[in-house]
């Protein structure tokens, strides 16, 4: 359980510096307004060191009632192979949703700039650039939000794996 519970904490640490580093790349002026980092010289090393500070953060508490499900489900019986196949799926899934995210704020732009300005702090005049912004809030709303939802989804279906797996044995629950 342990190390199902590490794993979980390190890989969404590393989800949060992979899609920093891109995002980053994307639109620093995101991070700029967004987190008042206007006088941050080496603003790319501090917008990757929020994404590993972010992703601990909810890789901690997300890791954390995943393997408790886990755990409890499998009365501590679930092996390591098992649970890290889980956490990978999760992660996988996860990552799908930072780009839908993003995807679906870049749509908003494109549908509608001038609801996207007016709902939205700080977004810049140009469309170029709006679009840019917009992929960044709208991947990080989407890795965040989806990450909480895919957690509940992959405990749901580790529960059916789990039960699927023994049912089949004799004189199980």
């Amino acid at each position: 359980m342990l190390g199902i519970w590490m794993t979980g904490i390190v890989g969404a640490a590393t989800i949060g510096a992979l899609t920093n580093v891109i995002n980053g790349q994307v639109s620093e002026l995101y991070y700029r307004t967004i987190l008042h980092w206007h006088s941050v010289e080496n603003i790319q090393r501090a917008i990757i060191a929020q994404g590993v500070f972010e992703g601990l953060i909810c890789g901690l508490i997300l890791s954390t009632l995943f393997t408790a499900v886990i755990a409890v489900v499998s009365g501590a019986r679930c092996s390591y192979a098992l649970g890290a196949r889980f956490v990978s799926g999760l992660f996988a899934t996860v990552f799908a949703c930072w780009v839908l995210g993003g995807v679906l704020a870049i749509g908003l732009v494109w549908l509608s700039p001038e609801f996207y300005c007016s709902h939205f702090i700080g977004v810049p005049s140009g469309v170029a650039e709006q679009l840019r912004y917009a992929w960044v809030g709208g991947s990080i709303w989407g890795v965040q939000f989806g990450g909480v939802a895919v957690t509940f989804l992959f405990m749901a279906l580790f529960r059916a794996k789990w039960r699927s797996l023994h049912s089949q044995l004799p004189f199980s629950n």
